[in-house]
């Protein structure tokens, strides 16, 4: 069987650039919709629990693999790239006219499709980036991916709430869609962005795609507690999942400024998160992915209590104390939400670093891929539909008691720890032998 060669005659720095420039455009969509229109939503008064139905339209970032076949078969990688995005900037173009006026049914749809773009996106740049680079280059690689992903993100989320304070909402949704016909231009310009996919042998070309599909799948039969795993999946990220898509109607309800937001909860927020994986990555490494579950875990499910604090009557704008910010010469007073902000994004990246170990050491090397985007997509599942009931929760319980319950719907997983941990012992334990 010949494998797929990849894409050796452009040197590494090069590489390296068309990834950056590929994940910046991939990670805009991200902040579009989880912060930029998660705040102004919450700016025009939209109650919470439709605010929350973004979550169920971010299922399409991990549903997309229903219609990948379509992008491994038809077309350029380029060619899918460039038409996802003129699908999302057309979404754009639509919904700036509908700024400032109420929320309609077609502004959902608009958001829907750009979703669906935005997820087609993602399936071809992944792939594109798979098709060029040699194992040898992936370690630098996921660094870039990670980075640039992340830059972006930032950008179309907090940059753009931070924008929107100085020219508004409208320019700003259409300065998302001029950003994104640079990213056109740039595909369609320069060739390394542009390269042809690799040749496929012929036994690959005859293999149904479904029976390796189903094999990797029967493979985990190979776990005892397959159905326990399976529900551990869904349970471990389910609190902070359920928290997060509401910490931005809760800012807005405490009469925060968009650049407020941006500043504390997007960029710093980002940092603390980067920190907390870091740790967390060392932790696991030096203690073990089982200890590691439980241990970081429950920095995770506490730090939603954080929030519930801020929530209490009296806190919203309470000083615990003030900065002193010498190059400036002024002194900036702390709330109780920026550290809530602060903890839960450190929280939530020493939990996702044992999380994401745990997933990955369950898979074999045989179906890796295919493995590992099954458990990912429970996760994403999982968090997609808790995201969506916490609106819910926001409207019945009011922002205190919600942000409680959420820290009690991440305590169910840890009873399920009597059955993983011996599960993560056998892997580290064959692990160490080999």
């Amino acid at each position: 069987m010949m494998a797929d060669q990849p894409r050796t005659d452009l040197p590494l720095s090069m590489k390296l650039l068309v990834i950056g420039v590929l994940y910046f455009a991939e990670g805009i969509p991200f902040g579009f919709i989880i912060t930029s229109v998660n705040a102004y939503m919450s700016g025009q008064g939209v109650p919470p629990e439709q605010i929350g139905v973004l979550s169920l339209l971010g299922l399409a970032w991990s549903l997309k693999f229903f219609w990948s076949p379509l992008v491994d078969r038809y077309g350029s990688r380029a060619v899918w790239i460039v038409a996802a995005q003129a699908v999302m900037i057309l979404c754009l173009l639509g919904l700036a006219p509908l700024v400032g006026r109420p929320i309609t049914l077609w502004f959902w749809i608009l958001l829907g499709i750009f979703c669906l773009g935005s997820a087609t996106q993602d399936l071809a740049v992944d792939a594109y980036t798979i098709d060029f680079l040699e194992t040898r280059e992936l370690g630098i690689a996921n660094g870039i991916r990670s980075g640039a992903y992340r830059f972006g993100s930032l950008a179309a989320g907090s940059g753009l709430l931070i924008l929107s304070d100085w020219i508004g909402w409208r320019p700003a949704f259409v300065g998302i869609g001029v950003l994104f016909v640079a990213m056109a231009v740039t595909i369609l310009v320069f060739r390394p962005f542009r390269l042809p996919r690799a040749a496929i042998g012929p036994v690959q070309t005859a293999t149904d795609p479904i029976i390796p599909f189903f094999s990797a799948l029967k493979d985990l039969g190979r776990h005892p507690y397959l159905w326990v795993i399976i529900f551990f999946t869904l349970l471990y990220k389910a609190g902070d999942a359920m928290m997060g898509i509401m910490v931005i109607p809760f800012w807005k309800n405490q009469a925060f400024t968009n650049t407020e937001i941006g500043v504390v909860s997007g960029i710093l927020g980002s940092v603390a998160t980067t920190l907390g994986g870091f740790l967390g990555g060392w932790f696991t490494s030096r203690f073990g992915i089982g200890t590691s579950l439980w241990v970081l875990g429950i920095f995770q499910a506490v730090s939603n209590l954080g929030y519930w604090a801020a929530a209490l009557p009296g806190m919203g704008r309470l000083a615990l104390f003030h900065l002193s910010l010498p190059f400036f010469n002024l002194t900036m007073p702390v709330y109780p939400i920026y550290l809530a902000s602060q903890g839960e994004s450190f929280s939530s990246g020493l939990g996702y670093a044992p999380f994401m170990a745990f997933l990955m050491s369950l898979c074999n090397r045989r179906f890796s891929a295919t493995q590992y985007a099954f458990f990912v997509f429970l996760s994403i599942l999982s968090g997609r539909l808790m995201g969506f009931l916490g609106g819910f929760g926001v409207k019945y319980l009011g922002f205190a008691s919600f942000f409680f319950v959420t820290f009690l719907v991440a305590l169910p997983a840890f009873a399920l720890l009597p059955w993983i941990l011996p599960v993560v012992r056998g892997i580290e334990g064959r692990s160490s032998n080999q």
